[in-house]
């Protein structure tokens, strides 16, 4: 729900109730200010608390739904800040330091084992409003992300995503092939299977030839088949994760907490080859080519790519894209004889700084109840991680003409990979991302990638 891509930017706001109950979004924020916790002016006679979030996009659908828990809990007045993915986490990570961090936040898997080390985060078991929620309420995996290695949970489910395809109808049909085209495909790493004979026919070169069309030149491509996404790390997210899972392999030793990366099992490896292969046939573009200012869906409006991993946190964007004819289809199929898409999804984190952390955790147990998450969902923005939100989520896109079944199907099948929680996330990152850079640009092979693990195995020593 990547993540260490951002789901939406977004420009810093304020919220306070307005005018029978309204959310008014102010632009305190913007400023840079921090507020303490329960700082500020509240209204006579209650409590504040201070809740923040980076998506924009979900903001509107937050600010009803916490109007709706101040009129369920009138001792409380609620803040919500909003800001973009970079400022976000700066500004968080700055507020911790000066003693000033929100009561309640929305946290990420990539994020949140620091903030348990560094022991910013409080244990949520322990209340009441919490503790009363049942263990089936959300999907099934998403507590398990956020439970510590005490067995404590620390982030309570808000919301999941998936990975599919996407792509414009239009597109297609230019290349002769049509939805089912799509559907049942298969992948494998020796020679792609008839996924990459699909992603063949889909590119051009600046020639008019065809990927799978004899003359076809890989050094001079007018529309690639696969998307480039220039967040690739090593996570790989919305990149090569669908790949490397169907193979049967996993991040770790272990489903969460791992100490040991198995980025040098040979499926992985040639998984890798592979995927970044792709550049060699002119199927994927090289790297560096579409900057952070081109991303996936900008080259699939702009017709520089046929085909793009998404995920369903982005599904408004591209039905939003002006000219595409927005269609989604599921994964290929590995050689484990399905598909699988990585499991990942954000949670509602309280504040050890917090003042008011009994307040705090009736605010985060509303937002994980199905009153909230339908709210959520009903603005076809996000999969709600509870099965009621989820459902109004499925209705809302229904009634925008959007089939999301690729996306669900993966949770309803159990055909996930979970998001990779470990400690030291950023130390493997500076390490890894090295790694990935020279392979894509074709500098090296994934065989390198063992002396890499062998360095990020040393972290956990």
């Amino acid at each position: 729900m990547t993540r260490t891509t951002p789901r939406s930017p977004g420009r810093a706001l304020t919220r306070r109730s307005l005018l029978g109950g309204t959310a008014a979004l102010g632009a305190a924020a913007a400023t840079g200010s921090l507020a303490g916790c329960g700082g500020g002016a509240a209204a006579s006679g209650t409590t504040r608390l201070d809740y923040w979030l980076w998506d924009a996009n979900q903001l509107p659908g937050y600010s009803r739904a916490i109007d709706l828990f101040m009129e369920r809990n009138p001792d409380l007045d609620v803040r919500i800040t909003q800001m973009g993915w970079d400022d976000y986490w700066t500004k968080l990570t700055a507020s911790f330091v000066a003693g000033a961090g929100p009561d309640a936040f929305t946290d990420h898997l990539g994020r949140y084992p620091e903030f348990l080390k560094l022991e910013v985060i409080v244990p949520l078991d322990d209340f009441a409003p919490i503790a009363e929620i049942p263990d089936d309420q959300y999907q099934p995996g998403l507590q398990e992300l956020w439970t510590g290695q005490d067995g404590k949970r620390y982030g309570l489910p808000k919301d999941y995503d998936t990975i599919a395809l996407m792509y414009d109808a239009k597109t297609l049909k230019e290349a002769e092939l049509s939805a089912d085209d799509l559907e049942g495909l298969d992948w494998n790493p020796q020679d792609g299977g008839s996924f990459e004979k699909v992603l063949a026919r889909l590119a051009k070169d600046t020639s008019g030839k065809r990927g799978d069309e004899e003359g076809f030149d890989p050094k001079s491509v007018a529309r690639y088949a696969l998307a480039a996404d220039p967040a690739t790390d090593y996570t790989g997210q919305t990149t090569w994760s669908p790949f490397a899972f169907s193979t049967g392999w996993t991040f770790t030793d272990e489903k969460t907490w791992g100490t040991r990366f198995n980025y040098d099992d040979p499926d992985f490896q040639a998984t890798m080859d592979w995927y970044f292969g792709l550049v060699d046939k002119g199927l994927l573009a090289p790297f560096g080519l579409f900057g952070d200012s081109s991303p996936a869906e900008t080259q699939i409006q702009g017709g520089k790519a046929a085909v793009a991993l998404a995920g369903s946190w982005m599904i408004g964007t591209y039905a939003g894209l002006e000219g595409v004819d927005l269609g989604i289809a599921p994964l290929p199929a590995g050689p484990i004889g399905h598909p699988m898409s990585m499991f990942n999804g954000l949670g509602d984190s309280i504040s050890s700084q917090s003042e008011h952390k009994e307040e705090a955790a009736r605010l985060v147990a509303f937002l994980g109840s199905d009153d909230a998450q339908e709210i959520i969902g009903s603005r076809a923005i996000v999969f709600p991680a509870s099965d009621a939100g989820t459902a109004a989520a499925v209705k809302a896109y229904e009634d925008k003409g959007l089939d999301v079944s690729p996306y669900t199907d993966r949770v309803k099948k159990g055909e996930t990979g979970l998001y990779p929680l470990v400690e030291n996330a950023a130390r493997i990152t500076s390490i890894m991302q090295p790694a990935f850079d020279d392979l894509w640009m074709r500098k090296t092979k994934a065989d390198s990638f063992t002396a890499y693990n062998d360095k990020v195995n040393a972290l956990f020593e």
